[in-house]
């Protein structure tokens, strides 16, 4: 690969949060996956996310996310960055997977905030310290309050970004200034990225480095399209571009995962199954979902979709 000024430029951008395809039988679909893999390589990502929320993490056992790492990994060659979700509310449990990633050749891992148990900030900040102390991969942290009930404070943030395992942050807090007021607290190189497609935009233009996106799973060039614009200064084009995928958004964040993998369905990528409690989408939200990707306007996207649902009878 190319050398970069700083070691960790490559997390920029729109990086996707790739879903786990899933057969009949409700057993991995490692050929479906390695697609997703392919598609989101040739649309020029730096990085993929495999095993995280969009992943259905929490249903997969470890030897399934070994599974999922490893396919990344021999399907990419070195081409993207392969980052394995290692999230847990169990230190001991965030431990084993992130040692399990680094044996299956991730290049990082995102760890996310503690959920359920409800830690206060010095036990999240021991939580991640511990993580690290194991590893010898970076570590990207995962702040997403609506999921975890707790938020990573920032000075909490602060602390850590000191330790050189710390990379990043996905923050999913919504916070549109958090990028601009963290920035000045934060040593050269540490990457912040949004974690929610809505006000992705906003936070890359308040001093974002891009997002860890759902969105871009369905239309990878489109977002990459809005990071370019963003770069080059041409907001009214990033946000005529963004307006346009507002609609499949906000329809994927009401359901995510099972709306996401009904729209790559509809593209003939994978099938719609999730693993229980997640159930597939009821058909009036399938119907919206196809609605979006059709005002997406995007040619391809729309072609795609009408002729997996001609072959198929998808409503």
């Amino acid at each position: 690969m190319t050398p970069l000024l700083l070691p960790y430029s490559w997390l920029a951008g729109y990086t996707p949060d790739l879903p786990t395809p899933f057969d009949d039988n409700g057993e991995l679909d490692l050929a479906a996956f390695a697609t997703l893999c392919d598609r989101q390589i040739d649309a020029d990502v730096s990085a993929i996310v495999v095993g995280e929320t969009t992943g259905e993490a929490s249903t997969l056992t470890p030897v399934e996310q070994d599974k999922l790492v490893r396919t990344a990994v021999e399907v990419s060659h070195r081409r993207v960055r392969v980052i394995a979700g290692a999230g847990s509310n169990s230190t001991s449990q965030a431990i084993e997977l992130t040692r399990r990633a680094e044996r299956a050749g991730a290049d990082a891992v995102l760890s996310v905030v503690p959920y359920y148990n409800k830690p206060m900030q010095a036990g999240i900040c021991a939580h991640f310290q511990a993580i690290a102390g194991a590893t010898a991969l970076p570590i990207i942290l995962h702040d997403i309050p609506s999921r975890t009930i707790r938020e990573m404070s920032d000075d909490t943030l602060v602390r850590l970004a000191e330790a050189r395992p710390f990379i990043g942050l996905r923050d999913a807090t919504g916070d549109i200034t958090r990028a601009m007021r963290l920035q000045p607290r934060l040593p050269p190189g540490f990457r912040l990225l949004s974690g929610d497609d809505a006000t992705a935009l906003a936070f890359i233009v308040n001093g974002g480095d891009g997002s860890i996106s759902t969105i871009s799973n369905v239309a990878p060039a489109l977002c990459s399209a809005i990071f370019s614009n963003c770069g080059q200064g041409q907001l009214q084009s990033a946000r005529y571009l963004q307006s346009r995928l507002a609609p499949l958004t906000a329809a994927l964040a009401r359901e995510n995962p099972a709306a996401v993998k009904y729209a790559l369905c509809l593209l003939g990528f994978m099938s719609p199954h999730t693993r229980l409690p997640i159930v597939e989408l009821a058909d009036s939200a399938k119907a919206e979902v196809a609605r979006a990707i059709a005002e997406i306007g995007d040619e391809d996207l729309a072609c795609r979709c009408e002729i997996q649902r001609s072959r198929t009878g998808l409503k």
